[in-house]
């Protein structure tokens, strides 16, 4: 007998790929839904495949048929997508959906959308609860459209009772913009030294896609209406992520702490890198789902580590991650980074 049937929008993605293997594993009738209609090789053979364009008029609501129990949804993204959920709420039982810890913002206005500006790294409280302010709904940035989401969602609660899941810096197999990069590239290339800004305490707390899908996978035998963060069991620093991934590779490399911001361009700059900690509470999650981690970030790490020595074997690292293509930074500047180390000895 199943728990019900379940629709996991997005489920090719990277994300979407693990909440289905756990939906699945947890005795759900999965539905795998996105735009290609393809399988993932781990999956049980039950789950149900199906191409779907959000965007199409009527496509989701074909999807639905008469009705699920739970749709995750992966790939909400702004207010309407928000408003599509809830106009098909008699045929969803309860839903889990996406969110971001870009939603925030500290007592000074600082948010993810300031990062850039002068003084304009955020300074959260450590952790960051889900109580914590968040921006204003809009549609200017990826963090104002989050929240303009979550707003639509949880203001129909009664209707549609939905768990929003603020995530982390998402890491694993399958990631389009994968931060890891930044250290296993290096190894590969048989880079032995790297500078770190910020004095290599810089944090940006993971999240595992394994994890969030735990988080999904108990959010759905528990339906109610709710934000909760996603995140790892540990925050490590950029310094110890460099260590740990170094272990997975088999190398020693020397690490250069810079005190401060990166000195030139982009020398010390990592995908991590801030001169305020970024950590999330967990507690509530705990609390509310009984929810456990079922992976560390060190444990993640070896599986993580292929994946990325594969890609970079075969393709150019801006073709194989256009997630890291989105930040208009040359990561792996190497002549910037040996002419400050050979000025700074």
């Amino acid at each position: 007998m199943t728990k019900g049937n379940a629709l996991v929008l997005g489920a090719t993605g990277q994300v979407g790929r693990a909440a289905v293997r756990a939906l699945a594993a947890d005795g759900w009738e999965v539905t795998a839904a996105s735009r290609g209609g393809g399988r993932d090789g781990e999956w049980p053979a039950e789950v149900r495949s199906v191409s779907v364009d959000r965007n199409e008029e009527g496509a989701l609501a074909g999807a639905l048929g008469d009705g699920v129990d739970v749709l995750v949804d992966i790939v909400a993204y702004h207010r309407g997508h928000g408003r599509q959920l809830t106009g098909l709420a008699d045929r969803i039982g309860s839903a889990v959906v996406i969110s971001s810890g870009a939603v925030y913002e500290d007592d000074k206005g600082r948010s993810f959308d300031t990062q850039d500006e002068p003084d304009g790294f955020p300074a959260f409280p450590v952790p960051t609860p889900e109580t914590w302010r968040t921006v204003a709904p809009g549609d200017g940035s990826y963090g104002t459209r989050k929240v303009a989401l979550e707003q639509e969602l949880l203001a129909a609660g009664g209707a549609l009772p939905t768990t929003v899941l603020r995530a982390g810096a998402i890491h694993g197999r399958y990631c389009p913009g994968p931060r890891e990069l930044w250290f296993v590239k290096r190894a590969l290339d048989g880079r032995r030294v790297r500078p770190l800004a910020y004095g290599g305490a810089s944090r940006f707390h993971p999240v595992h896609v394994d994890n969030l899908a735990e988080l999904t996978r108990l959010a759905a035998a528990n339906p109610g209406s709710r934000v909760l963060n996603g995140a790892d069991p540990e925050a490590p620093t950029v310094a110890e992520i460099g260590a740990a991934i170094d272990a997975v590779m088999g190398v020693e490399s020397e690490t250069v702490l810079i005190d401060g911001e990166p000195p030139m361009g982009t020398v010390g700059l990592t995908p991590w890198s801030g001169n305020h900690p970024i950590v999330y509470d967990m507690t509530a999650a705990e609390r509310e789902l009984g929810y456990r981690p079922v992976v560390s970030y060190r444990e993640s790490l070896p599986a993580t580590v292929d994946w990325l020595a594969e890609r970079v074997a075969v393709s150019e690292w801006r073709e194989a991650f256009p997630g890291l293509v989105k930040y208009q930074v040359d990561f792996f500047d190497y002549a910037a980074e040996d002419a400050w180390l050979a000025a700074h000895g």
